[in-house]
């Protein structure tokens, strides 16, 4: 369906939100856009498909896409990526599928810094971590890739650098209920060599065996991306994610190799939900440790302060 793809709105009156332009992303492979990065006020990091775009499978079907948007009023495309063998017509062979839970080869976050502005962190999906070379935005290449996938079951979601510390954090989201496709974890990852990342540890969660029978998803979705403005809580050493049917978690990585939970937040079930459970689903903080997290159903907004 058509249209679908990036709006781009001035919002200097906040009352009256005037849209400048669209950035029409839908074709016939395409289902449009997913998840949008825009910090730096020049460009938008989009997972995206593109009407130009045919990939080699049809859940391959979203790419990276690099938006040039220092004219808002007319963006254009600056550059864009996808692993080798997902395109049709590429030299390489395509991945290999996995076998029981084939999520597809995309992007699905896409974070850019300015402690390293040629950097793109990516959560690919079922083809895990890509760090991405964005120098040259019209050429991006891929610089280092960690894929665990399987005997992981995919669904790579988010990349929030750490930067004093070398570590990556990265979720997998649960996408299915009941646990099946347990476990989706909240892992760290030992960045301090670039081509060589490695996973260090993963955040403890509840047992599964209290979580599992409460309906829902359990695992991990969102964590807060230490966005990159000034109404954002920014920090290296705990990590706060959004994990479904286990609430919101926080943890202290100042020892990677174990990282420790320091608080939790698990409401009841919202009335009416369908999930039959809480399904924490994305959080943000501000700059005064303040925890904005929704419900993915019924459950509405929640406002925690963060007490560490």
């Amino acid at each position: 369906m058509g249209p679908a793809g990036m709006e781009v709105f001035d919002i200097s009156n906040p009352t009256a939100p005037r849209s400048l332009s669209f950035f029409d992303t839908s074709g016939p492979c395409s289902r449009g856009a997913h998840f949008v990065w825009f910090v730096d006020g020049e460009y938008a990091y989009l997972s995206s498909g593109m009407p130009d775009f045919v990939p080699s499978h049809p859940k391959d079907d979203q790419i990276v896409v690099i938006v040039d948007v220092k004219d808002p009023t007319r963006p254009r495309e600056a550059g864009r990526w996808w692993l080798p063998g997902t395109g049709a017509g590429d030299n390489a062979p395509p991945p290999e599928r996995h076998q029981r839970w084939d999520f597809g080869f995309r992007p699905h976050n896409v974070n850019v810094y300015p402690q390293r502005p040629d950097r793109a962190y990516v959560g690919y999906l079922d083809g895990g971590v890509v760090v991405l070379d964005i120098s040259d935005k019209s050429r991006p290449r891929m610089v280092a890739r960690l894929d665990y996938h399987p005997p992981m079951p995919g669904f790579t979601h988010t990349v929030v650098p750490l930067f004093s510390r070398g570590l990556l954090a990265v979720t997998d989201e649960a996408v299915t209920e009941g646990c099946q496709d347990f476990p989706k974890l909240l892992w760290f990852v030992d960045a301090s060599y670039e081509p060589n990342p490695i996973i260090v540890s993963a955040a403890p969660l509840p047992p599964k065996e209290e979580f599992c029978g409460r309906g829902g998803r359990f695992g991990a979705h969102n964590i807060h991306e230490n966005v990159p403005v000034e109404a954002s809580w920014q920090s290296d050493d705990v990590v706060i994610g959004a994990f479904f049917s286990a609430g919101i978690r926080a943890y202290d990585v100042r020892n990677p190799l174990r990282p420790e939970e320091v608080a939790c937040f698990v409401p009841p079930a919202p009335p009416g939900s369908p999930a039959g459970a809480i399904q924490m689903n994305d959080l943000y903080v501000d700059e005064r440790g303040i925890v904005y997290a929704v419900d993915r159903h019924r459950g509405g907004l929640y406002v925690l302060e963060l007490c560490l």
